[in-house]
């Protein structure tokens, strides 16, 4: 049977309305409200978008309708489409729209592709299918989940386009034979049914975050809940992208143990985690590891208290093979230290230090030069500066912004010889350094004849290029080192002269402490809504804190997730704002401050208020 002509469909004055069954449960004691809502689904050959859900907040839960009895091929292929953002176990409704084989075959966990909008879908208008029409789904690609549950923007051509061939089974029923080789989601849909998570892995001595998306609900195919599906991912080892730079404590093979479906804690706040064999026969320090790393993939995924991680043998035996608490845990993270200071470079060029105290009502700040020989009289004058992670020494940049000085903040002594960087001299424009955890250095010249990124070994060798894969002869605005030293947030200049903001990953072959090794590989969009950066940090749990402006909207300060997927928090007033800095510190229970660089000079931002004007100056910066 051949698709119903177009022109015939959409003369009919009769549409047809398909339903979705939605429940939305709001939990007052042991009793719920069931909510039901549709979906509209009109019957007609235009190309027009699909959307099951549009606009419904992530407690809907969905559930798709099996086809009527001799729905029509546009019917089925909405039916379908419709189908796949429900939360039906193993997405049977969805595979009811397939035929026996292709329903057999589907693995909707492969992958997601994420559109910007829904589906267009019409029939196709090429030569006509002997075995029964065919329809084409279009849209606009946002990005793609892989199978390690990561999220990768779209980069180039956004087109999607793919075919969903019919036939009839032995019933006369329309099925499609050629479904989509994963899930296909409206971004709306998208965010409904997923949330993300970070697991982590060790780069050297520091745990990395390692972004990914899990189901907020039980996942259809698995049957897991959220938090059994984002361990489960943990042991199945990290991202492609990040994977190069850090690894997994856990032995190659461990899963949960067979028949794992749910994780929860007991009486004690502690969350026990069984493992498959392959985990048995791990030493102590390696086992703290493992559980280290569950402990902090998992204390984010709930509001409840998380004291400690055990891991258990599988079979049965429930006999403990380790265990850490949070305090244990921090110190085998490898975090670096609570920062004791904020700085910044005051109206007469001087690096100074303050302390914002958060906890009075008129939070004052206390303002002192920093030690050492950059408060010798009459003083370096400075145009930007780093400072290391334990605060004994900056790296600061000349007024000129030609050299690069490491000095000391403990003790005396006079200043040191700058550093060489590229051809050094007036023909050096060098961007505000940044120190990562392990000690190294990072600095980029803009120079216009020589542009590049280096890097100075613990701060105190030789500098050396970096090679960066896919800069292109861009030349580096600014940059931020992360403190665990995998990561690398890199300010690029475009030719229009806007600056978007790229992630790179770190790489140190073999461990090795020869910095001609470094590079920087695989550089990915940040902040791909934004159309100009002005500026940005790292922030806590391998966040980025952003100021820039999306197409035709006004700056804005957001915190993103650093895989560019989604915005987890605004900055009210960032109206001017073009330096910020945030502490990258995990302790979220007394986070510190946002401080930032406007035409009012040095601002901060208490908790719960609006920004104040903390004093003259500029390049404010944490440790790091």
């Amino acid at each position: 049977m051949d698709a119903e002509p177009l022109d015939a469909r959409a003369g009919r004055a009769r549409v047809r309305r398909r339903r979705l069954r939605t429940v939305r449960a709001y939990a007052f004691g042991a009793a719920g409200l069931l909510l039901a809502g549709c979906a509209s689904m009109p019957d007609s050959g235009d190309i027009r978008p699909v959307q099951a859900s549009q606009g419904v907040d992530s407690q809907v839960r969905v559930f798709g309708v099996p086809p009527a009895d001799k729905a029509t091929p546009a019917e089925i292929v909405d039916g379908f489409l419709e189908a796949m953002t429900s939360d039906d176990p193993q997405l049977e409704t969805a595979r009811k729209y397939l035929t026996e084989a292709a329903a057999k075959n589907w693995k909707p966990g492969s992958a997601v592709t994420v559109l910007s909008s829904g589906l267009n879908r019409v029939p196709n208008r090429g030569e006509k299918d002997p075995e029964g029409p065919r329809w084409k789904v279009t849209g606009k690609k946002l990005a793609t989940v892989d199978e390690h549950s990561a999220y990768q923007p779209q980069t180039g051509a956004r087109e999607y386009e793919e075919f969903l061939q019919l036939v009839q089974n032995e019933d006369k029923q329309w099925r499609i034979s050629t479904p989509p080789s994963g899930l296909v989601l409206s971004e709306s849909d998208f965010q409904r049914i997923y949330m993300p998570v970070n697991k982590y892995y060790f780069a050297g001595g520091t745990l990395v975050a390692d972004p990914v998306y899990v189901r907020q609900r039980t996942d259809p195919d698995s049957r897991m809940d959220p938090t059994t599906q984002t361990v489960q991912s943990l042991l199945a080892g990290p991202s492609r992208w990040l994977a190069p730079v850090v690894e997994s404590s856990f032995p190659t093979g461990t899963e949960l143990s067979p028949g794992t479906k749910s994780l929860s804690y007991d009486g004690q706040n502690t969350l026990r985690v069984p493992l498959n064999e392959k985990a048995e026969n791990v030493a102590q320090p390696q086992c703290k590891k493992m559980a280290t790393q569950l402990l902090y993939t998992v204390k984010d995924l709930t509001g409840s208290r998380l004291d400690q991680v055990e891991l258990v043998r599988a079979g049965g035996k429930s006999t403990s093979l380790c265990s850490v608490s949070e305090v244990s845990a921090t110190a085998i993270a490898g975090r670096p230290k609570i920062p004791e200071f904020q700085y910044f470079v005051d109206n007469d060029k001087r690096l100074v230090r303050m302390k914002l105290d958060t906890s009075s009502e008129d939070q004052q700040a206390r303002f002192e030069s920093v030690p050492g020989p950059l408060a010798t009289p009459p003083g370096f004058k400075v145009r930007s500066a780093a400072v290391s992670h334990d605060e004994r020494r900056a790296a600061v940049i000349s007024e000129d912004e030609h050299a690069l000085y490491v000095v000391a903040l403990v003790g005396g002594g006079t200043m040191p010889q700058p550093l060489p960087i590229g051809k050094g001299g007036k023909a050096a424009l060098l961007t505000a350094p940044s120190w990562d955890a392990s000690g190294d250095l990072w600095v980029a010249d803009r120079d216009p004849q020589a542009p590049g990124l280096w890097r100075v070994p613990g701060g105190a060798g030789t500098p050396e290029k970096v090679q960066v894969a896919g800069l292109d002869g861009r030349k580096i605005a600014s940059l931020k080192a992360s403190a665990d030293g995998a990561r690398i947030a890199l300010l690029v200049e475009q030719p229009d002269g806007n600056k978007v903001l790229y992630v790179g990953r770190i790489e140190r072959p073999d461990g090795k402490t020869d910095s001609s090794a470094v590079s920087v590989r695989e550089l990915r969009p940040a902040a791909p809504q934004m159309v100009d950066v002005t500026a940005m940090s790292w922030a806590p749990r391998g966040r980025l804190l952003v100021v820039g402006r999306e197409n035709g909207g006004v700056q804005q300060a957001r915190y993103m997730l650093a895989d560019g997927s989604m915005v987890a928090a605004s900055l009210p007033g960032a109206t001017g704002l073009s330096e910020v800095a945030v502490a990258a510190t995990e302790d979220e229970a007394k986070p510190k401050p946002v401080v930032a660089y406007s035409e009012d000079g040095i601002v901060w931002l208490p908790p719960g208020a609006q920004w104040r004007t903390v004093a003259g100056g500029r390049s404010p910066v944490y440790p790091g």
